[in-house]
């Protein structure tokens, strides 16, 4: 053996073994998504509006209007660093798994929490949203004489009644909580039009009634809950109700000191009221009767022990510098999850099984070694995965954490795998074909399989760098779920091609070279063996059925309007849930009704056992969407939470750009490459094709009742890849053909070369199908929905590339004769 090929063993040898240990023990280096874990996921924004009146109320700038947009941004970028790290300590309290938290883009934060049940995931969102920004105040001197002149005027805030001596306000129970929201408290504060703050200071009666007591708070801050040194729950001696106490620092005892001796009882017999402040809300507003010179504070209000508990552990994990919101929420049930790795194991067990057999019975010596070579690629998959994350994070600029390794696993990720195995066997399909050929022509065994590798390589080069190209731009323009997908097939790519040409020609010439390879014994198609078919003469009626579908389903599209598109894109929630027993769908859309969500959409899913699942559509997110999860709650026959997804309508707004983006750029690309590669005609061939594919692909999928949403996005990517590495093969075969072939128009080549590659489209066309049909099967929920765009738009493109892409470049070159 001469040391080339010993080199190339090793190196396959030293591989193996890296990818193994990097996924040995499965259960220790094989991080799971929270789609197949379960668990929740929150996309959180740095509130811009809320930092730039904080830079005001410092001193940074005059007025909002005047702030610089460079300042702003730059102030938002060191408030979402800080959070970072505060909102992992709040999270950290919890007792969470490796719960992950780290900054996307610029003013972001993704926080996962795996495996987290209902009670988490309430708690851990009231972690997140809570600010913790402790403020002390002064109580106005005017305060009860403006709240009195406001109560004889009859002049009550919204949401609330007077009661009793007009001193005190109770809630109106009219009004939704939901509408007493953060911006509404924000906005009160101007009630009166006095030159202080209007609050409500919320007290608990003896009879465990709940009042409100109106007051005005002056704006000056007079220390900050940054000299916060400890916090920690007490009781009340006579009530035992919870208290809040506080220790300060140093800074914070000294500063202290300072305010309660400047404003404690004057000798006329006058006093003041220090007002305690968290997140806006005012607790309490003890009288000052002496100087506190030892740091200790204490807030009292009507405090559950749970509640307490919950404040004390953000008061020390610290507070926010500025005011952030929750702009994306997801979450996933375990058992969902579970089920999700299982449907995705027979979908990969089943798939590969197929093309197995399918390859042995048809190609058979070498449909032995294709397989051989399937396994090597999925071998190799961790190691191909390590490197694409770690070289698409550097592309993209987000690498997670700023370390690579192997990424999460997604259900997503496991579609991705499944669909390497069926397009892996492509390039092996494209040498087979092309050494049949060259062995059918008189050619030796060696000869034969070197010219099959050496004309097949740029057709597979050329392929396989514009699929490359698709699975960039969908980790560019995508996120969580879609970038593990788009990381699997970008692996998927640089393992297949490394196995397909170094190894398995390796494979091939150890064979020949010892004489146990003496023939290329393969079955084939009857009828394609030698197929003439008149393609080009037939393109105006295929002109004509594509234009047919096109208008019909787009008119379909166009008509329904946004009810083509998820939440992923117009934003809302969508509330999946699973009851003992079934509720009518009357009954539940009764309850939404009562709860304010009349046009609420109302169906029923079921998995792949036939077990049904309540699905509730919403069109408001977060804590508006609350109400709607809380009625469905209530309805009888043990509730139980199997998957939300709340998306704000920002996030869908920019979902839908990215999602229009990535296929923009993606045609721009492949344009580029190919125009480069082949020329101009060509690229106006695969674009034509890919715009078609992509067309009818959105108008049958959204006809069927499906809606849009980020992973047909990816679903649509992976066809453009798929249809263009189609397209390449007819397209390089024409380009060699030019070369061959003369005195024939270039009609007739353009016949010949697509009867010449109809074989490998038909087999690839039929393995790829093969995976996705075991997806589709297997896959579930919104894999299933991903299958199924991926099935329509591979028999669309495989229709494509012979008679869209080619008669665009005949069109090109009309009446033109080869010499």
């Amino acid at each position: 053996m001469d040391k080339h090929k010993l080199w190339k063993w090793l190196t396959l040898a030293f591989l193996v073994i890296w990818s193994i240990a990097l996924v040995t023990p499965l259960d220790q280096k094989i991080k799971l998504g929270l789609d197949l874990k379960g668990g929740s996921s929150f996309v959180i924004e740095v509130d811009s509006e809320d930092i730039s009146k904080k830079m005001v109320e410092s001193g940074d700038a005059d007025s909002v209007e005047t702030i610089d947009r460079s300042e702003l941004e730059k102030k938002i970028k060191e408030v979402q660093e800080i959070a970072v790290e505060v909102i992992r300590n709040r999270i950290d309290v919890l007792g969470t798994s490796e719960p992950e938290i780290y900054p996307e883009g610029d003013n972001r934060i993704v926080v996962r929490i795996p495996g987290a049940d209902a009670e988490t995931r309430a708690e851990a969102k009231e972690q997140i949203s809570s600010d913790a920004v402790l403020t002390f105040k002064l109580v106005h001197k005017e305060s009860n004489l403006w709240t009195r002149e406001l109560m004889m005027e009859g002049k009550i805030p919204y949401g609330f009644k007077m009661v009793g001596n007009g001193e005190l306000l109770i809630r109106d129970v009219a009004v939704l909580d939901a509408e007493l929201d953060r911006e509404f408290y924000e906005t009160l504060k101007n009630f009166g039009n006095k030159r202080a703050d209007f609050m409500l200071m919320e007290e608990k009666l003896k009879d465990g009634s709940r009042v409100f007591r109106p007051t005005y708070v002056e704006r000056r801050k007079q220390l900050g809950g940054d000299t916060v040194a400890d916090a920690f729950v007490t009781y009340d001696e006579m009530t035992s109700v919870p208290k809040i106490s506080l220790e300060l620092d140093g800074e914070g005892k000294k500063a202290f000191g300072k305010v309660t001796e400047q404003y404690g009882p004057k000798e006329d017999g006058s006093y003041r009221l220090l007002a305690i402040i968290l997140d806006d809300k005012l607790y309490s507003s003890p009288r000052i009767n002496e100087p506190i010179y030892s740091g200790r504070a204490e807030i009292s209000g009507s405090f559950s022990v749970v509640e307490a508990r919950q404040l004390v552990n953000v008061l020390r994990a610290g507070s926010l510098p500025g005011r952030v919101k929750i702009v994306e929420e997801r979450t996933v049930a375990p058992t969902l999850g579970k089920d999700s790795i299982n449907s995705g194991i027979q979908a990969i067990i089943y798939g590969g099984v197929g093309i197995l057999l399918f390859m042995a019975l048809y190609y058979m010596l070498p449909g032995l070694i294709a397989n051989l070579s399937l396994v090597f690629v999925l071998l190799l998959l961790p190691v191909g995965m390590m490197v694409s994350a770690g070289f698409l994070g550097v592309v993209s600029g987000s690498l997670e954490g700023d370390t690579v390794g192997l990424p999460t696993l997604t259900l997503y990720g496991i579609a991705g795998i499944v669909l390497t195995i069926g397009m892996a066997v492509d390039a092996n399909v494209l040498i087979f074909e092309r050494m049949r050929e060259e062995w059918k022509v008189g050619k030796s065994i060696s000869g034969a399989i070197n010219a099959g590798y050496n004309k097949a390589f740029s057709t597979i080069l050329d392929a396989n760098v514009t699929t490359l190209l698709t699975a960039v731009i969908l980790f560019w323009q995508g996120s969580g779920p879609i970038r593990g997908f788009a990381v699997t097939l970008c692996a998927g790519i640089l393992v297949s091609m490394f196995i397909v040409l170094v190894m398995t020609r390796l494979f091939f010439n150890t064979l020949a070279d010892y004489k146990i390879i003496k023939t290329l014994k393969m079955a084939s198609i009857p009828g394609l063996a030698n197929a003439s078919f008149d393609f080009m003469g037939k393109r105006k009626v295929a002109a004509v059925i594509s234009l047919l579908v096109i208008l019909g389903t787009w008119g379909l599209f166009i008509q329904k309007g946004d009810a083509n598109l998820g939440v992923d894109f117009t934003g809302g929630s969508v509330i999946t849930v699973e009851f003992d027993q079934k509720q009518d769908i009357e009954t539940v859309r009764g309850a939404l009704a009562q709860a304010g969500f009349g046009t609420a959409n109302i169906a029923y899913q079921a998995d792949l056992h036939g077990k049904e699942f309540l699905e509730v559509k919403v069109g408001t997110s977060g804590e508006e969407s609350e109400p709607a999860l809380n009625a469905v709650k209530a309805l009888d026959g043990n509730y139980q939470d199997v998957k939300n997804d709340s998306v704000g309508s920002q996030i869908g707004a920019e979902l839908k750009s990215k999602g229009i983006k990535a296929i923009i750029w993606a045609l721009i690309g492949i344009i580029i490459y190919i125009s480069i590669r082949f020329e101009f005609a060509y690229a106006m061939g695969a674009i034509t094709a890919l715009a078609h594919d992509v067309l009818i692909t959105i108008g049958i999928y959204c006809a069927l009742g499906y809606e849009l949403s980020m992973p047909i996005i990816a679903a649509l990517l992976t066809i453009v890849g798929y249809s263009v590495n189609d397209t390449i093969v007819v397209f390089d075969r024409i380009r060699e053909d030019l070369h061959v072939v003369k005195g024939k128009s270039y009609k007739e080549i353009a016949n010949l070369s697509i009867n010449q590659t109809l074989s490998r489209t038909v087999m690839t066309s039929f393995t790829t199908l093969l995976t996705v049909v075991m997806l589709l099967i297997f896959g579930g929920g919104a894999v299933k929905d991903f299958a199924l765009a991926l099935f329509i738009g591979i028999l669309v493109g495989t229709y494509s590339s012979i008679f869209v892409a080619t008669p665009v470049v005949l069109f090109w070159h009309k009446d033109e004769q080869v010499k």
